[in-house]
């Protein structure tokens, strides 16, 4: 790839024209190569923890070696992607010292600088990471620790004030995860295929679920791609309609015979066949090429003329969109804009969840249909927050933000801590055996943590809960969420986390959080209840208009002025948080009743079982204790 020199600025030398793509592509397969190595640590190889140090010594120390090689490797490449990318730009050789007195600014003041010097940094964390770890959880934070800086690289390849920046972003990451996950853990596996031995079938198996679902990313963020240069149902019947459509259909029918495939070889392997690794690589590698083949022809076929091209408006380049008309009632319901994390992440959890209820009445046991009725509202209630009017005009006017936060941070976790969603997985999966760490193995660890006991305390559950809503409000993190996509996906998982802690730690039946009695939740309960009432009642009546530049900026020309729209913005705020609230405290007194219903009966049963004796002495001894008095009163 060889850059085209811009008027005024001379062109890149030879080693930054050809350094660049080559520091890019070594970046993005250390990236991966790293990942797939903690991943299968992670989950694919018996556990290594304080009590079992030398768990699987020879496997998983080769598999931990080339974490740390290829996360040194991604963090050299980061940084050389860093310079090269200034001096591309600059047109200034490498060796001209310009270029490294200014550097620095440019990791730090440029937008493309910050993502490059953003993705390096975490590269260099998760170098020193792989180096010193010891367990399998620190390989778990750190595989996170570097999903998390695959970010960067999407954000720098996509500028702001571009249309659809956001799905853009999010498609870019998606695809970026699939690939890093699918193509790292295929390569440390067949680098470490004579050192698993006998573990090899059982660790394939593991890998290969994560693949369908990896195959699944990069053909959603494939499809979502194209569709944004689509644009419309109509414009499917163009030629490059007709040949995306060709393409997804190809893609998918590719999908499933590589499923096919990765079953017959897996079975094989089970039988000690040895060449059944080496077809099942094949395939793997075949099927791989192809999807990211595909989604390169579809980025190289030009796509319908569409009306994308022309100059954005102001409000266009800040939100990334066009927003639609004026916000009337059918509108709530009708306006949406589909949220490409979200919407994924709803589906998947409403799905696992119905597939392990179905799982556990197979077998004959029961779950309350109320539980299910509540997790599924839930996530429909945040699906609708992020995809629906809220996600959609929430940017633009500040009444809407305020229905998608009080959504997001008091309905949508009641409902999900009302579906016991820990109880269901761990009645409904089975443990392994082996000493590996598998979904339900993780979430029992997470659940019992230290970590998870100190901020799912009440007390402090409740002070996150209160402190983080006028913290947000009363600092520049607001105005930053609303300009930043990173900044709004962050302040969305911040409060659904603060707002589920604080559910779970007064309604919540799961395991592994310790409750106080439940007179103390009720107490709880009211000082929220009148701490969120004062928080929207002070922001009704303060005349600073949060924000302020930014929406004058975006607000539309038919909404209300912003003093009348933040004003309108509290008293929804009052509204939406309460009545989520009021759900909490009723299903607080509902399970208060039948606690004192299951003691009452408890009590009855331990009397059929000894003739009252219990009763008979406690009666006894106030029988004891009323003489006793009697005794005093006469002297």
């Amino acid at each position: 790839m060889s850059s085209v020199a811009q008027p005024g600025i001379p062109a890149p030398e030879f080693l930054t024209r050809w350094g660049l793509p080559a520091a890019r592509g070594v970046r993005n397969f250390a990236a991966a190569i790293t990942i797939g190595a903690l991943v299968l640590l992670s989950t694919g190889l018996p556990a290594r923890t304080r009590t079992t140090p030398w768990s699987h010594g020879a496997a998983w120390s080769w598999i931990a070696g080339i974490a740390v090689v290829s996360a040194w490797v991604w963090t050299v490449a980061a940084l050389l992607a860093l310079v090269m990318t200034y001096a591309d730009i600059t047109g200034l050789p490498l060796a001209d010292g310009r270029l490294w007195t200014n550097l620095v600014s440019f990791a730090t003041d440029v937008e493309v600088g910050r993502y490059l010097g953003a993705s390096a940094l975490i590269a260099f964390v998760v170098a020193i990471g792989t180096t010193i770890m010891q367990s399998t959880a620190g390989s778990a934070i750190l595989a996170v620790l570097g999903l998390a800086g695959l970010w960067p690289i999407a954000l720098n390849g996509h500028a702001a004030g571009s249309l659809n920046h956001d799905i853009a972003v999010t498609s870019q990451a998606i695809h970026l995860v699939g690939i890093s996950v699918w193509v790292g853990g295929l390569v440390v596996l067949m680098a470490s295929a004579q050192l698993l031995q006998h573990d090899l079938p059982v660790v394939v198996s593991r890998y290969s679920k994560i693949a369908v679902w990896c195959f699944a990313a990069v053909a959603l963020s494939g499809v979502a791609s194209s569709w944004l240069r689509v644009g419309s149902w109509s414009d499917l019947a163009s030629g490059y309609g007709a040949i995306l459509t060709a393409k997804v259909v190809a893609l998918i029918l590719l999908g499933c015979a590589g499923m096919l495939h990765r079953r017959r070889s897996i079975s094989r392997l089970h039988e000690r066949d040895r060449g059944a690794f080496r077809r099942l690589a094949v395939g793997e590698i075949v099927v791989m090429s192809v999807a990211m083949g595909l989604g390169v022809a579809l980025g190289r076929i030009a796509p319908p003329e569409s009306a994308s091209n022309r100059a954005l408006t102001t409000r266009e380049s800040l939100l990334g969109f066009t927003l639609p008309g004026p916000l009337d009632w059918p509108g709530w319901i009708a306006t949406w804009r589909v949220d490409l994390l979200w919407v994924p992440v709803a589906a998947i959890a409403i799905g696992s969840y119905l597939a392990a209820v179905r799982r556990l009445r197979r077998r004959g046991d029961s779950w309350p249909i109320g539980r299910t009725v509540a997790w599924v509202v839930g996530w429909l209630l945040l699906t609708w927050a992020t995809s629906g009017s809220p996600g959609v005009y929430g940017k633009a006017l500040f009444s809407m933000h305020m229905a998608q936060h009080m959504t997001i941070a008091t309905a949508v976790p009641t409902f999900l801590v009302l579906g016991a969603p820990v109880t269901l997985l761990l009645r409904a999966t089975r443990p392994r055996k082996d000493g590996s760490y598998g979904l339900r193995e993780w979430t029992l660890l997470v659940v019992h943590s230290r970590y998870t006991a100190v901020i799912g305390h009440p007390i402090v559950a409740a002070g996150l809960f209160i402190v983080s809503l006028a913290a947000f409000y009363y600092s520049g993190m607001f105005e930053l969420s609303m300009r930043s996509h990173t900044a709004h996906i962050v302040m969305v998982i911040h409060f659904l986390i603060t707002g589920y802690l604080f559910a779970n730690s007064v309604v919540g039946v799961d395991p592994g959080q310790l409750r106080p009695p439940y007179v103390m939740r009720l107490l709880l309960l009211m000082l929220v209840f009148a701490y969120h009432a004062l928080f929207s009642v002070s922001l009704m009546a303060s005349t600073t208009i949060l924000a302020g530049d930014w929406f004058e900026l975006v607000r539309p020309l038919w909404a209300e002025p912003a003093a009348a729209d933040q004003y309108l913005g509290a008293s929804m705020g009052w509204a939406l948080g309460d009545y989520p609230l009021g759900v909490m405290a009723g299903a607080l007194i509902w399970q208060w009743v039948r606690a004192d219903r299951a003691e009452q009966r408890r009590f009855d049963r331990q009397a059929v079982r000894d003739g009252g004796a219990e009763m008979a002495a406690y009666n006894a001894y106030l029988q004891r204790l009323a003489q006793h008095h009697g005794r005093e009163r006469d002297r």
